[in-house]
């Protein structure tokens, strides 16, 4: 009787324990889960940028000790050999406070032909001996003399000891061995892990639009990762303001703003890589639609680029003369719309998925503390709209 009693209260222990769990889950929700909608297009499946079919994403999460908070992302546009089979691809840089690798060969040859890796400033050349290694021992290189590796990056180093660059190849690495279509880790993982926006805590953000069968039927997805600020506006709703924490509220700290954007739009639509950097522009009109100062020490740069089989740049394409399909001038607007909104809802993600972070700021010698955006406040503020 006394163990069946002991049974049972340690089943109710472990219900109660696994209820408190799910609650503190369920605290931080994509925008959709509390009715934030922006945008007029539909989402696609798992509104993230895999619902472009053979977009895969990985991510590897560095936390150690009291001041390492950092980590990186992949985006990989197809699950093949990438060097091989080249992306028509474009870059567009809102403002050029960035360490970004690879821009110049994108813009002069308009492809892709590695992973894109997103990570933090001092692991740049880091985040390119990944791309290297993967690239080189891929199946089907072994001749390959030049390889334009692929890295973005964002500055985490009010909650990363970024000086330590405690990332090595080797595990940056795993965020593309491990990549992956299906559901988008956001918030705090990979690059996103030590970001902070708007003086919240950023990170990792995504989503997607789909366009109706009579546009097209061509999806976009938009992956961000977050770390820049200005004046917090959510759909409409001036968070920012509202809750007292904003750029140039006390016109002193005028560095509050800086920081960097790195988004990476891509499409199944067959599109050439000048139409990807007119697609790429757009991104900007959403990361405006947030409320971004987009400062001088802002790096805001946009990675654009088409999955589709028929643009691809193969090794028997590369060496004759092509036709290509490709989307006219005269219907890219709706691909721009739905660019727009999708950046927009990535970012909203980034901050509402992402949680308190603590750490040991090594420059300041003390502990700080970034806190994620409140979602009840901001509940409050939707509720007092809908009124």
């Amino acid at each position: 009787m006394v163990k069946n009693r002991l049974s049972i209260l340690l089943l109710m222990l472990l219900s109660l324990l696994c209820s408190l769990s799910i609650s503190a889950d369920e605290m931080r929700s994509r925008a959709r889960e509390i009715s934030i909608k922006p945008g007029v297009l539909s989402t696609g499946k798992l509104n993230t940028i895999t619902d472009v079919e053979g977009v895969l994403v990985g991510h590897v999460t560095l936390i150690e000790g009291r001041s390492v908070r950092t980590g990186a992302t992949a985006i990989l546009p197809h699950g093949g050999n990438l060097y091989q089979d080249k992306v028509p691809a474009a870059v567009h840089n809102g403002n050029g406070f960035g360490k970004m690798m690879g821009i110049s060969q994108i813009m002069e040859l308009g492809e892709i032909e590695t992973p894109i890796i997103l990570t933090n400033t001092l692991a740049v050349p880091r985040g390119a001996d990944a791309i290297l290694n993967w690239t080189l021992n891929y199946p089907g290189n072994q001749n390959a003399r030049s390889v334009n590796a692929v890295v973005g990056e964002t500055n985490d180093g009010y909650l990363n000891d970024i000086r330590a660059r405690a990332l090595t190849p080797e595990i940056i690495e795993e965020a593309i061995t491990t990549a992956k279509p299906g559901p988008v880790e956001e918030g705090n993982v990979g690059a996103g892990t030590g970001t902070v926006a708007f003086s919240w805590k950023g990170g990792i953000g995504t989503s997607s639009r789909k366009l109706p069968a009579s546009l097209g039927g061509y999806t976009v997805g938009v992956l961000v990762q977050s770390n820049y600020g200005g004046v917090l506006n959510i759909d409409g709703i001036r968070v920012g303001e509202a809750l007292g924490q904003f750029y140039l509220q006390d016109h002193l700290d005028t560095d509050k703003a800086d920081g960097s954007i790195m988004i990476v739009v891509a499409t199944d639509a067959p599109l050439s890589d000048r139409n990807l950097t007119r697609l790429a522009r757009r991104a900007m009109a959403g990361v405006a639609r947030t409320g971004a100062s987009l400062t001088n020490g802002s790096g805001d740069y946009v990675i654009a680029f088409s999955t589709h089989a028929d643009v691809r740049r193969t090794p028997e394409r590369r060496n004759s003369v092509n036709e290509y399909p490709e989307v006219p001038n005269n219907l890219m607007s709706p691909l721009f719309q739905a660019t727009i909104e999708a950046t927009e809802e990535s970012i909203y993600n980034s901050l509402l998925m992402a949680e308190d972070m603590e750490s040991f700021n090594v420059a300041r010698q003390q502990t700080v503390t970034i806190p994620a955006l409140p979602i009840d406040k901001l509940k409050e503020l939707l509720a007092h709209r809908e009124r």
